[in-house]
């Protein structure tokens, strides 16, 4: 017979980004089906670059190295700006992006638990600011392409961008669903034109929409195994169907519908894996409906009005700034207080 006390001890950090990195096995799965190996190469750079940087930074602060190693956290960075970034970005844009995410966006401000911003969505944005150019290198889904590399090819490519004789950056290239629309649009094509393109598929970008259903499967483990909370995932969903649909309602040549938004893009990496970071979000459950609905509103119009195709990584920093706010409004009320 069960005696009391009857509490259950708190889930190591360390559980927990074990359960992340499980949760992100079926992207990783559909990414190297829909378009090439290439994305390992910059999942093995990005984490092993996080891990000997997290290591450094942890020596010259003189914290204790393996505790912190172990616990997972830079190990999750680096798989979620991996993922995040072109599968076939040069090595080292790979390595400075995971550089600036640990050692300025998280060590430089105490380590985990006192970085204010999403230390993956800080190097992917400093990246894309800085190298605009190869941050839309992207390849076509292997269904599209012209030209299919092998995985010696891909590797090749990643270290000295050089490609097999004959075989053009067009040929295995394409623009992004999201950036392809943003581009028709100020040709003056409607949205239903737009999407009759081989790029579209039913929902989403060909390819890019299994990735993104093997998003929503990890992300269904993590509310399953209470990692994550219903808050986050469910307001910034929401937010974005709710802007993306009322307005292709208004204007259907114009804007696009709501399934396109929420299966394209980093959406579902936002909702169960980005916007759902502990640390650099509200604390309350009024407070996380609040952040990811305001990440839902800005990603919508960043990639509507915005200079930039997928406006994830921004909506999240931006929201990011706003947390210490929202955490002041939205702590309930001490119990015997009237206020």
């Amino acid at each position: 017979m069960n005696q009391s006390p009857y509490i259950s001890g708190s889930t190591s950090v360390s559980v927990i980004m074990l359960k992340v990195l499980l949760a992100l096995v079926p992207g990783i799965v559909a990414y190297v089906w829909a378009f090439g190996s290439g994305v390992l190469v910059s999942l093995v750079l990005a984490s092993a670059t996080a891990l000997v940087s997290e290591a450094v930074m942890l020596k010259l602060r003189q914290r204790p190295v393996l505790p912190f190693l172990l616990d997972g956290s830079a190990l999750v960075t680096g798989v979620l700006l991996a993922l995040a970034l072109p599968p076939l970005a040069p090595w080292w844009l790979v390595v400075v992006g995971t550089l600036f995410a640990i050692v300025i966006a998280k060590q430089l401000y105490g380590g985990l638990g006192y970085n204010p911003f999403n230390p993956a969505m800080v190097g992917y944005a400093v990246l894309l600011i800085s190298f605009p150019a190869i941050m839309t290198q992207w390849p076509a889904p292997l269904s599209l392409a012209h030209t299919q590399l092998g995985f010696a090819d891909q590797l090749h490519f990643i270290f000295s961008r050089a490609l097999p004789d004959g075989v053009g950056l067009d040929a295995i290239s394409s623009a992004t669903p999201l950036d392809y629309l943003k581009t028709q649009l100020k040709l003056q094509h409607g949205v239903a034109e737009i999407s009759q393109a081989p790029l579209f598929g039913v929902l989403g970008g060909k390819g890019g929409e299994v990735v993104v259903g093997a998003y929503l499967l990890g992300g269904l483990y993590l509310l399953q195994q209470r990692i994550i909370s219903w808050h986050t995932p469910t307001a910034f969903l929401l937010a974005l169907a709710v802007f993306a649909a009322g307005f292709h309602l208004v204007d259907p040549a114009h804007y696009a519908s709501a399934s396109f938004h929420l299966f394209s893009g980093a959406s579902l990496l936002c909702a169960f894996f980005i916007a759902t970071d502990p640390i650099s979000g509200p604390t309350t459950p009024k407070g996380k409906l609040i952040f990811a609905a305001g990440i839902g509103i800005l990603t919508w119009l960043i990639r509507t009005y915005g200079g930039y195709p997928d406006g994830v990584a921004f909506a999240v920093l931006l929201m990011n700034i706003c947390v210490p706010l929202i955490d002041a409004y939205t702590q309930p009320r001490v119990f015997g207080h009237a206020k």
